[in-house]
């Protein structure tokens, strides 16, 4: 009787604990915003030279697309691994497959493969940071087409599915591309803000986060004190709007910004990053600040590259770079019993339900299961 009550009391220890664990706001704790975007996992060491300064910072931020025909769990936990190992806090952004000249239109089917996906995976700190796809108030973006009603529908559902996986992950919506017209094949962002708040009016209460894509429009070469709507501090403009929506606290992660080299010679771009990081990213609702790209090689993205074609950064990626600080996120529990075992088929909430079962049916599954009691 003894080893029943201990087992029992211990099981009910481990899932309590387990249903403890969610996240914490990145900013109530030492925080180093600076970051960068890259593209593969194998530019990781070259950005953590960028974001924590040479090992002078700690846990700068690295933002890397996922596609969904790319779940390969070796390459993606040997990236968390190097992450934990080289202090770069990961924000994980999700992606369906290029179809066509677009990217395919995504599902409630391909979320709840990326939960299990990725909740099956040991993460370096306890927020978990997805981004729930991309500039989706561009047709080219999402399927072809434009719907806000659409994706708040499968925001809300991301929110819904990754949380019942595991409650340490991070909700980010898509960035928008604030430069966007009303025309065929795209919406202006305030318009597409406000179309997902009609149809769902809890949609910025599922969500953890805002993500922003503060590019200094037009032509990404306005000067960094002319603000609005489309320029460098176009996060106020969202936070300000969605407010109207929401009381809830969104911390802001700009995941892509940066000014091309199309216009601007280096010692421009140089001196419009010293002036920002003093006058707009101070702004203490900022998370991370991570530019648009680490390192383009060859293409139509070499104009934003922070990195020359001989390995070598440009002055404004280490004005940039200098900016790291020492930050101390909440790491994983020990025990780390809020990773999920391997039941896609019973551990995840389908869409269409959008009901969680209570923590006394949870309580009752789990020890049933554990003593091999079946209904």
């Amino acid at each position: 009787m003894f080893v029943f009550t201990f087992i029992i009391n211990l099981f009910l220890f481990l899932t309590i604990s387990s249903w403890a664990n969610a996240i914490t706001d990145p900013l109530a704790f030492p925080n180093n915003k600076i970051g960068v975007h890259i593209l593969f996992p194998d530019e990781l060491d070259q950005a953590s030279k960028l974001v924590n300064n040479e090992n002078k910072g700690e846990w700068g931020y690295a933002v890397i697309p996922i596609q969904a025909s790319d779940r390969n769990r070796q390459k993606w936990q040997k990236f968390l691994d190097a992450c934990k190992e080289k202090k770069i806090i990961p924000i994980i952004r999700v992606a369906t497959v290029p179809e066509g000249s677009n990217w395919a239109k995504p599902d409630s089917f391909d979320l709840i493969d990326f939960a299990n996906f990725l909740g099956d995976l040991h993460w370096p700190i306890q927020n978990r940071y997805v981004i729930i796809f991309n500039e989706v108030n561009r047709s080219d973006e999402y399927g072809g087409f434009v719907s806000p009603e659409n994706y708040a529908d499968i925001l809300a559902n991301a929110s819904d599915i990754f949380k019942a996986v595991s409650s340490d992950f991070f909700i980010l919506p898509a960035g928008l591309d604030n430069a966007a017209p009303n025309a065929k094949g795209y919406m202006n962002h305030r318009r597409y803000i406000e179309k997902m708040y009609l149809h769902r009016p809890d949609i910025f209460d599922k969500i953890d986060g805002w993500t922003s894509h503060a590019y200094p429009n037009p032509d990404f070469s306005s000067r960094p004190d002319s603000w609005g709507v489309n320029r460098i501090n176009s996060f106020v403009y969202d936070l300000r709007l969605i407010h109207q929506f929401s009381t809830k606290k969104l911390p802001v992660f700009i995941t892509e910004t940066g000014w091309s080299s199309k216009k601007l010679s280096e010692t421009q771009i140089n001196f419009y990053y010293q002036y920002t990081i003093k006058k707009v990213w101070s702004d203490e609702r900022i998370v991370t600040i991570a530019p648009f790209l680490l390192n383009a090689q060859d293409g139509p993205f070499t104009v934003f590259s922070l990195t020359k074609k001989d390995g070598q950064f440009y002055e404004y990626a280490k004005t940039l770079s200098q900016e790291a600080t020492k930050g101390s996120p909440i790491l994983p529990s020990i025990l780390d019993v809020s990773t999920p075992q391997s039941t896609p088929s019973s551990a995840h909430i389908p869409a269409e339900d959008g009901q969680s079962k209570t923590i006394i049916q949870k309580l009752i599954d789990n020890i049933t299961s554990f003593f091999g009691v079946y209904k």
